[in-house]
């Protein structure tokens, strides 16, 4: 299968590589993908037109089930490197943790452009939100059968 690699261009990360962590959600009709700021995967099966940011559901993890070290990079304000791949493109970009996030919700995650904090954040100061998904991903992502895989790595692809 042929993959879309968009940004830094470089290789497929390893689903094994023990510095990553591995999200996957599905697609809705729902999803907008429009937000400007944020990006957000839920656990929720639906989700209405409204949450813009939502670019998938059923999500496998939310925050409070987040592994042990990925909690302590995200406290100690680590860099944080996300693939999203959806089986044809790859999206890739970095946020950060912070001290102060809390990492407790039970339904979502939210990535920020922006500093804001709450319980529903796992990184800020990302350098993209759902609009700037590439435009064929966020089609896709539209459709039920869409698997969206989503990397959190510790590590520069």
């Amino acid at each position: 299968m042929l993959l879309k690699i968009l940004n830094k261009g470089c290789v497929k990360l390893k689903d094994n590589n023990p510095g990553n962590f591995i999200i996957k959600a599905k697609g809705h009709p729902n999803i907008q993908a429009t937000h400007k700021s944020t990006w957000e995967i839920t656990k929720e099966k639906s989700v209405s037109k409204r949450g813009d940011c939502i670019i998938g559901v059923d999500s496998t993890y939310s925050l409070n089930e987040l592994p042990p070290w990925l909690v302590l990079a995200i406290k100690t304000g680590k860099k944080l490197f996300f693939q999203l791949e959806d089986g044809f493109t790859i999206h890739r970009g970095t946020g950060f943790g912070h001290k102060d996030l809390l990492l407790s919700d039970p339904t979502e995650i939210v990535v920020r452009k922006s500093d804001f904090i709450s319980a529903r954040t796992l990184a800020i100061n990302c350098d993209f939100a759902a609009k700037d998904i590439p435009s064929d991903m966020r089609l896709r992502l539209k459709e039920p059968n869409t698997i969206l895989q989503i990397t959190i790595s510790l590590d520069e692809y």
